[in-house]
């Protein structure tokens, strides 16, 4: 994330319309103001007043880490917190997390801020993380696991997917648009593109238009056979804190009854 002083204001407007892939016109008429005013504020020829400042990020819908730096780098004070996830005012949020890790169980199910760490994983998230990477086992306790930089291990989980050729495009678009909202992502991103590149060639990496199932299903390769899942993910609907609004849940279900028995069989018992 940029901070207030690694970058302009109109910078800082510019890479969050774009990363929207909003035309300055668009967003001038959800606000209700001149193109003409939008261009001035982008190259920096005028100077919004907060409430308009405040309008603009949230038609682009901005971090909110990304809305405080604009808000300092315009000479106004943040409006948004940040909390650790264990200070008690967040106290029911992390109950709603842990009751949706639980329910999900035997079913993977984790927790990950917007850089790809793991805060919280349920039993089936971590049978499935150690079995695909049994290496992790070996990680000091406490040692926070990030998902990003496992996939970029040599022994990572990404050289268990029997079907890459079908999930890397997928994959590697979902952690660009990552990477274009938390920009310290970026030279990790490229450096997983390379080494996806170097496994499947360019040409694999661009999606073509092909018949696909309803839903991507990612297969891997374990000793207890070929798994298969497919995710969904969920966010806190109108979060008002940092911390909160980084995060999102990764729901992971089985694909088909085989490996459903598996996971019943491994965790449930």
């Amino acid at each position: 994330m940029p901070t207030a002083n690694s970058t302009s204001l109109r910078e800082t407007l510019q890479r969050a319309r774009k990363t929207r892939r909003i035309s300055q016109l668009e967003l001038a008429l959800r606000m209700g103001v001149s193109q003409r005013h939008v261009s001035f504020v982008e190259s920096g020829r005028a100077q919004p007043s907060r409430e308009l400042l405040l309008a603009w990020l949230h038609e682009l819908q901005a971090p909110l880490a990304l809305r405080n730096v604009a808000l300092q780098q315009a000479g106004f004070a943040p409006v948004y917190s940040g909390s650790e996830l264990g200070a008690a005012v967040l106290a029911p949020a992390r109950e709603a997390l842990g009751r949706l890790l639980d329910a999900h169980d035997p079913l993977p199910a984790m927790v990950m801020d917007a850089a790809w760490n793991v805060l919280q994983m349920n039993r089936g998230a971590q049978w499935l993380a150690t079995t695909l990477m049994p290496w992790l086992a070996e990680l000091p306790p406490g040692q926070p696991i990030n998902m990003l930089d496992a996939m970029l291990h040599p022994e990572g989980m990404t050289r268990h997917i029997t079907n890459l050729d079908e999930v890397a495009p997928a994959l590697l678009a979902h952690l660009r648009d990552d990477a274009s909202v938390v920009p310290e992502l970026q030279p990790r991103v490229e450096q997983f593109a390379l080494q996806l590149e170097a496994r499947l060639g360019k040409r694999a990496l661009t999606p073509w238009p092909r018949q696909m199932a309803p839903v991507l299903t990612t297969r891997f390769a374990t000793p207890h056979g070929e798994l298969a899942f497919f995710s969904m993910f969920s966010t806190f609907g109108t979060p008002q804190d940092i911390t909160l609004a980084s995060l999102r849940v990764e729901h992971v279900f089985a694909a088909d009854a085989a490996t459903r028995a598996v996971l019943d069989a491994q965790v449930a018992a």
